[in-house]
């Protein structure tokens, strides 16, 4: 087969080269034809949209045709032509083919039908190669890139923050240990506690459920930096909206409030979405209409409006009024309760009708870094909501008093060995500073349409389910 350089089909799909050979290489999506001509659809993984090749049958031999089934790899070339079918603008018509890979269309399971999301997650190594979820790896991408090129545009710096940490702040229970022990051979002490001296940190350790408390050692020393890597949480949540890995981008802001913290998370979740109208719009388009005929509309919708600011004890009354007028919650509304999903989407969705942003929540359901409020009964959070989400964004002005902060610490009981690093931040030039977390998956979700976060990460991890 003559040596023609490879042109990718999202290329070849805008070309007006006409009468040029070209070379297009990629997986069949489907062969149909008569006798005479063969039509074969071909994707590359470049685009949502399949470049149409057409083969004279007998040109090529009806024989060498028969493995060119769905799934199977091949390299044409062939001339650059204007189409006469409906679809595309552009075909090409084969003078040679080269097969790859065949795939037995008795055996490879993604044949031209329908299949559900649950049958492809025990496929999740050949899913990537269906439209849909190419559309989502696609925006997944796209979505990376926007984060990246928001917070560098503004002279954030990308700050990596470890994933194995000694320090248990949020709780151990939630969190996976990492070891070099025999776990059948565990030495413990008279109290029955694990000796960690020969392990290989010496102590105790597990993966990180945030990087935030050490960007906030970097934002007191850069100014304004960004994490966006995995973290992990052992919570035995099997929800659509939990993993036990997952993906999380924590800002970190040197002299900013609670307002400019704010005024970020909105620019921040805009910027994103507006990314994605502007440059993924042909898999966003076929996510609206195979999935989520309303997700373009949504998508528009979110730019459209500011997002509203509200207190917490301003949404409870409003929750309160709206169980009151005889709307049914699930779970119950009273000061103090932490919302859950459905209060969330109730104001967002059918009070506001726009995203929402909370403030000044109760400090017993929030962190202990959290600024105290003058009240001594709220903190200064913020959580940004979501339609069809809920939260999407958490995130507050921090703690810069030593003493407020070490007694919030002490009324814990949060071990000091473990804090000693963090209080030095406000021992040594202590500054107003502020930040918040956007669970990557949860943009995804937001910005794909899909309903499950297993599908929008390549690879879900969560209880009982480590495959791939």
């Amino acid at each position: 087969m003559e040596a023609i350089k490879r042109t990718k089909v999202v290329d070849v799909l805008k070309s007006e080269a006409f009468g040029t050979t070209v070379n297009v290489k990629g997986w069949v999506r489907t062969r149909r034809g008569s006798k005479q001509v063969s039509f074969i659809a071909l994707n590359d993984g470049s685009t949502i949209n399949n470049v149409q090749i057409v083969v004279d049958v007998d040109k090529l031999g009806e024989e060498f045709l028969k493995p060119i089934t769905t799934g199977a790899s091949i390299s044409v070339n062939g001339t650059l032509v204007q189409s006469q079918g409906k679809g595309q603008s552009v075909e090409i018509q084969a003078t040679e083919i080269e097969i790859y890979g065949s795939a037995d269309p008795n055996v490879y399971p993604l044949q031209k039908k329908g299949h559900s999301m649950e049958f492809l997650r025990e496929i999740a190594h050949l899913r990537p190669r269906t439209n849909t979820f190419g559309a989502v790896f696609r925006i997944r991408h796209n979505m990376a890139y926007a984060i990246h090129k928001f917070f560098h545009d503004r002279g954030f710096f990308y700050f990596h923050t470890p994933l194995i940490t000694a320090s248990d702040c949020e709780g151990a229970g939630q969190m996976f240990q990492v070891t070099t022990m025999n776990l059948y051979d565990l030495k413990k002490d008279e109290n029955g506690s694990i000796i960690y001296d020969n392990d290989f940190f010496g102590k105790q350790a597990s993966l990180t459920v945030s990087g935030q408390l050490e960007g906030e050692l970097a934002a007191t020393a850069l100014g304004q930096i960004y994490t966006f890597g995995p973290t992990f949480r052992a919570e035995n949540s099997n929800t659509p909206r939990h993993l036990a890995e997952f993906w999380m981008i924590e800002p970190e802001v040197a002299f900013n409030d609670i307002l400019d913290n704010m005024q970020l998370a909105e620019e921040f979740i805009k910027y994103c979405v507006q990314w994605a109208l502007d440059n993924c719009m042909d898999d966003v388009k076929f996510l609206n209409d195979m999935f989520d005929k309303g997700l373009i509309e949504r998508l528009q919708g979110v730019l459209k409006d500011d997002f509203v600011c509200l207190s917490y004890t301003e949404g409870i009354k409003i929750l309160e009024e709206a169980v009151a007028n005889g709307h049914t919650f699930e779970f119950p509304v009273y000061w103090g309760v932490d919302l859950a999903s459905e209060h969330e989407r109730f104001l967002v969705e059918e009070h506001f009708k726009r995203p929402v942003i909370l403030t000044d929540y109760p400090k017993e359901i929030k962190a202990f870094y959290m600024k105290q409020n003058e009240d001594g009964k709220t903190v200064r959070a913020m959580d940004v909501l979501f339609p069809k989400i809920g939260e999407i964004i958490g995130g507050s002005e921090r703690e810069a008093d030593y003493d407020k902060l070490l007694n919030r610490i002490n009324e814990l009981g949060i071990p000091m060995k473990d804090m000693w690093w963090y209080l030095d931040t406000r021992r040594f030039g202590t500054v107003p500073h502020s930040g918040f977390g956007l669970g990557f998956e949860r943009l995804l979700l937001f910005v794909t349409g899909m309903t499950n976060i297993r599908d929008v990460i390549p690879f879900p991890r969560t209880p009982k389910n480590a495959d791939f």
